[in-house]
């Protein structure tokens, strides 16, 4: 059976368990601040051209998610997100479970649009109750999107300006961070990422680690006691090592971006095996993620040999599914993938 359902699940590069293995029976200090973790943010601010940054780890996704917008929101504050944004959408209310309402906006293929959020804050101003409303305290974006799209830097830089201009802290979550950075289609790098948001995070257990997301904050902005915060919430990890050091192999010799790539290429191909074959795209994703519209007998059929990402029912006919490669898929997965379609 071939899994395509996404790109976690599978276990972590071979360099990121050789240094596991080699490190193991070090005694290092806990909680993070071991010398590998310290040497992994040294490499990540470097790369991030951005010496002043301050890192934090935390071990997955959903979790850094509520840590960082709980951190920086005030508590009559919520966070500004696409609708299909994940914190709205897969999260299962982490956001809100904090006290802190999302703030759901129309999308453009994923992406929240600079004038829908300046919009959006002048009508909430205009109305003379916003007193008794929910604050727009920040804005959470996707990069790349949860259809796979990608903020230009004319979009993002526009996106920001607004953040700027309402002073409200503009979140990136770089879940596949990595996928999105060496795409094609991309005309960002890790420091325009840096520059153009005051928070994000690098993800990990989506791009080559066992598990772990490196939170960055850019702009001299950690929440005061952050690391308090986290503990508070039940997020600290006692082995701070685990992630440090996946985060210092990550970081080593590009290894990161390197990694990345596999997924580009095999998803490029993957796409041109689909367009061959005559199957309709759901969404134009430059990256990772590959959206396919199947009709239901015809997807009933496929989930015999293959494991693919439930994503929407369009109508009662058909189903959008999603297939993810990921820096572990092979060129063997995707010609036997071939043959089955």
């Amino acid at each position: 059976m071939l899994d395509f359902t996404s790109d976690y699940n599978q276990g972590a590069h071979p360099k990121i368990l050789e240094r596991l293995v080699e490190t193991n029976f070090e005694k290092v200090t806990s909680y993070g601040l071991d010398k590998y973790s310290l040497s992994a943010k040294d490499k990540i601010k470097k790369a991030c051209g951005c010496e002043n940054a301050e890192v934090y780890f935390l071990t997955g996704g959903t979790q850094t998610n509520q840590n960082v917008i709980s951190a920086m929101l005030k508590g009559f504050e919520g966070v500004i997100a696409a609708d299909t944004g994940h914190i709205g959408s897969h999260e299962a209310g982490a956001i809100e479970f904090t006290g802190h309402k999302v703030l759901p906006l129309p999308h453009e293929n994923g992406k929240l649009t600079a004038k829908a959020v300046k919009d959006y804050v002048l009508n909430y101003y205009a109305d003379e109750n916003y007193e008794h409303m929910v604050f727009p305290g920040m804005v959470y974006i996707s990069y790349p999107t949860e259809y796979g799209t990608l903020y230009s830097k004319k979009e993002l830089t526009e996106l920001y300006a607004v953040c700027k201009e309402y002073k409200m802290p503009l979140y990136i979550d770089g879940a596949r961070l990595g996928y999105g950075l060496v795409c094609g289609e991309s005309d960002m790098s890790l420091e325009d990422i840096a520059r153009l948001c005051d928070v994000f995070y690098i993800g990990g257990t989506k791009v080559g680690a066992l598990c772990g997301e490196a939170v960055v904050f850019t702009k001299n902005n950690m929440p005061e006691h952050f690391m308090t915060l986290v503990k508070r919430n039940g997020a600290m990890i006692a082995k701070g090592r685990l992630i440090g050091v996946q985060f210092d192999t990550l970081f080593t010799d590009g290894l990161y971006f390197e990694i990345s790539r596999n997924a580009i290429e095999k998803a490029d191909r993957l796409k041109n095996i689909f367009r061959k074959k005559g199957y309709r795209f759901y969404i134009d994703s430059p990256t990772n993620q590959i959206f396919i519209l199947l009709e239901d007998s015809k997807l009933e059929q496929l989930q015999q040999d293959v494991k693919a990402g439930f994503w929407e029912k369009p109508d009662a006919e058909h189903t959008v599914v999603r297939f993810a490669t990921s820096w572990a898929t092979t060129d063997s997965e995707i010609d036997a993938l071939e043959k089955i379609l």
